[in-house]
Formats: structure tokens, C-alpha cells, sequence
């Protein structure tokens, strides 16, 4: 990773990401739902970059946002229906970082 100085003299700008981890039920269902909420999430300053199953325990998804407007993206994931949608797509725990580059 390159470091804010390097990525800002090269005409770069160091993006700020949210990491996520959520323990589901059922990972299709979760899926299905999650990825219904592409405009949500881009009209929260979220854009969705990858996503990752735990090799030991598929049930652990984790997956990373590029941030674009940290407060959308606050508003978005304190709002209750946030909280709605992972009840309804069996999310059982999770937790999320605000996250950027650190000098390498």
C-alpha cells in the first residue's frame, strides 16, 4: 500500500475505506439481500470493492467499502432501516471500521 505522501505526490488521494465483518445464517440469503441495496449504498458514499468468505467458517463475511462522504455513510449505517436489513438477511453480529493508509 502506498503511503499518503507517496499517493498524494503521484496525484493520488488516499481513499478512505469502511471494513465490515458480519456472522450470518445463511450466506445466499444474505447475499441476495446485501447486494439489493447497490443504490443505497452508492447514495450513502459506499461503493463496494470486494467481498470475502472466512475459509474455516464461511458463516464470517467481510467485505470493504471505499468511502466517498464519511457522514452518508454514518447516517446510512445508524439509520434503523440499516439495522432492519441485516435482521432481515439474518446477519447475527457484525461490526465495521472507518479505516485509511497508513504511511508505509
Amino acid at each position: 500500500m502506498m503511503s499518503r505522501e507517496k499517493a498524494e505526490a503521484f496525484g493520488g488521494v488516499s481513499m478512505m475505506r469502511m471494513l465490515c465483518r458480519n456472522r450470518v445464517m445463511d450466506y445466499e440469503k444474505w447475499w441476495a439481500i446485501f447486494s439489493s441495496h447497490t443504490t443505497a449504498h452508492r447514495d450513502a458514499g459506499l461503493e463496494l470493492e470486494h467481498v470475502w468468505r472466512d475459509i474455516d467458517d464461511p458463516a464470517n463475511v467481510f467485505f470493504v467499502f471505499a468511502v466517498h462522504d464519511i457522514d452518508r455513510a454514518r447516517a446510512f449505517i445508524d439509520a434503523p432501516a440499516a439495522e432492519e436489513a441485516g435482521e432481515e438477511s439474518g446477519v447475527l453480529e457484525g461490526e465495521y471500521h472507518f479505516v485509511e493508509g497508513a504511511a508505509t
